[in-house]
């Protein structure tokens, strides 16, 4: 099987097929009608950089050591092997297009190329207009505002990064129709990260009357101040300057944060068809029936929940994405000759109801992506990791998934019932653990984005079912240790009775039991 795997930036599970009403995302709907889709997905840093290099390598944050932007794995911790790397070991030709690793120091200034990709990364030539003055302000002059939409054919190069993207991915997939050669194609879409900068008639699709604020726009009283995000990138964009709202806690004006949602949406129906075409080019070289597609995003991104924008915090909203595999002959049956299997769907006509058939509520954790794909195609899945891991080059920290896709979850539990082994019993409560530093106990400039020098909290956040457990501790840059007798603050947010998680009961709550399960977590 081939694989095309499809990440994208800042993207929370906003998307008809995880039940949201108010967006259009038919192409990915459609995908996840052939797919099975993990409802409760969760990244292990919401930043980018530490996010991708977590998945790529299957290694958790403190042991890739990367918690920002400023340093690259394979010098600053151990010489891990990454996915595309172990792909490309076993016959793959692996390509990466558009953003998959973080660009800069984190991955080398290279992508990890020549490790981890058979020939050099793409990346669109109009990225680097992404942070400019783009956006038409209603004085007809140019900004660089957070809510951008535009004119394509008014743009630098008269196109956007992500439609770029597309068209090399599209460019590849009919190379490799020829090449006859296995192929590993990772495609990295840019929207909805901010600037949200897209194509303007999709604001047609969500008329502002329409658009609602978050349920829960106010910062929670309960909430220990270190948890909080201070949301210091939107703040630097020209049209949010321009309301000098008050620091840290805000808040934006209500018509001004439906306006933000409002684009987000409208960005995330821009990325649909950019998705739409590339799964509709895999059709046109006929390799629909052989390829495994992977789609996910490499964390959340707040929409004013909390008093919160941007991502930079251990809550759902942050950490939880969107996961999908489909898996031709698994999670679908194969199409019969010249059947199409993903017909571009506009998505200006195309309303899609198409739920999910497959879809597990189990916890699981982006880390794991190593070791599933690599069972998925047939290759040998690379060993769990020792406690200490920095000598090893191969080995994940993620547990493949598989074993969800297959059997319903009552079989899982009466196959492994009285195994003696808790780290191969599957009936344990499956559990997805995130962190996020933090410079001090208060809300900061760089609270958001730390560098490691100034990191002095760690919140290590625990994700079952029923809750989220978080516990902030001081934390030392220097050994990168962390030190659970030293806590300088807690949540605790009951699923059932709270699900948008503003009711922290830490304080009120006895939970011993629980602060031992992290620590026994961490410390193995």
């Amino acid at each position: 099987m081939n694989v095309l795997f499809i990440v994208v930036d800042d993207l929370r599970p906003v998307l008809g097929c995880y039940g949201d009403n108010l967006v259009k995302s038919p192409n990915i709907d459609q995908l996840a009608s052939h797919s099975i889709v993990f409802s409760n997905a969760y990244a292990q840093q919401a930043v980018c950089a530490p996010s991708r290099v977590s998945f790529l390598t299957g290694r958790r944050p403190d042991t890739t050591r990367l918690y920002d932007f400023y340093s690259y794995w394979r010098v600053h911790s151990g010489n891990y092997s990454t996915m595309p790397q172990y792909f490309k070991q076993n016959g793959y030709m692996t390509m990466s297009v558009g953003k998959v690793f973080h660009p800069g120091v984190s991955s080398n200034y290279s992508d990890d190329y020549p490790y981890s990709w058979s020939i050099p990364p793409f990346h669109p030539s109009t990225e680097k207009y992404e942070n400019d003055k783009t956006c038409r302000g209603k004085d007809g002059r140019l900004y660089a505002n957070l809510v951008c939409p535009v004119d394509v054919a008014e743009m630098p190069g008269g196109t956007l990064p992500d439609i770029q993207t597309t068209e090399e991915a599209i460019r590849l997939l009919n190379v490799m129709k020829t090449k006859k050669q296995k192929f590993f194609l990772a495609v990295g879409y840019h929207k909805p990260h901010i600037p949200l900068r897209y194509p303007q008639e999709f604001l047609k699709l969500y008329p502002l009357e329409n658009i609602t604020l978050a349920p829960d726009p106010w910062v929670p009283e309960k909430l220990p101040p270190v948890a909080y995000n201070p949301w210091m990138d939107i703040r630097q964009r020209d049209d949010v300057k321009a309301l000098n709202v008050t620091f840290p806690y805000g808040p934006l004006p209500d018509d001004f944060q439906r306006l933000i949602r409002q684009s987000y949406y409208a960005a995330v129906s821009y990325l649909d068809m950019q998705v739409g075409l590339l799964l509709n080019a895999l059709d046109d070289v006929g390799l629909s029936n052989s390829t495994i597609v992977v789609f996910t995003a490499d964390h959340g991104w707040s929409l004013g929940e909390h008093g919160e924008w941007a991502k930079y915090s251990n809550f759902d909203v942050a950490t939880q994405v969107p996961l999908m595999f489909y898996v031709p002959g698994m999670t679908t049956s194969s199409a019969s000759q010249g059947e199409r299997v993903f017909p571009y769907l506009d998505p200006f006509s195309h309303i899609l109801g198409l739920v999910p058939p497959g879809r597990s509520k189990k916890m699981v954790e982006l880390v794991s992506l190593f070791s599933t794909l690599s069972e998925l195609a047939g290759l040998q899945v690379p060993p769990a990791c020792p406690e200490t891991s920095f000598r090893v080059a191969l080995c994940t920290e993620g547990a493949s998934i598989v074993r969800y896709f297959k059997s319903s979850e009552q079989k899982v539990q009466k196959k492994e019932d009285g195994c003696s082994d808790t780290k191969k019993c599957y009936s344990e409560e499956p559990v997805a653990f995130s962190q996020y530093p933090r410079p001090a106990d208060t809300p900061q400039w760089d609270s958001d984005k730390p560098k490691l020098k100034d990191i002095r909290v760690m919140g290590y956040s625990m994700r079952t079912v029923d809750y989220r457990y978080t516990v902030w501790v001081r934390f030392n840059p220097e050994n990168f240790s962390a030190d659970f007798e030293d806590v300088h603050g807690g949540e605790l947010y009951m699923m059932a009775t709270d699900p948008n998680q503003d009711n922290n009961i830490y304080n009120n709550t006895l939970h011993g039991h629980l602060f031992k399960k992290i620590v026994d977590f961490l410390k193995h």
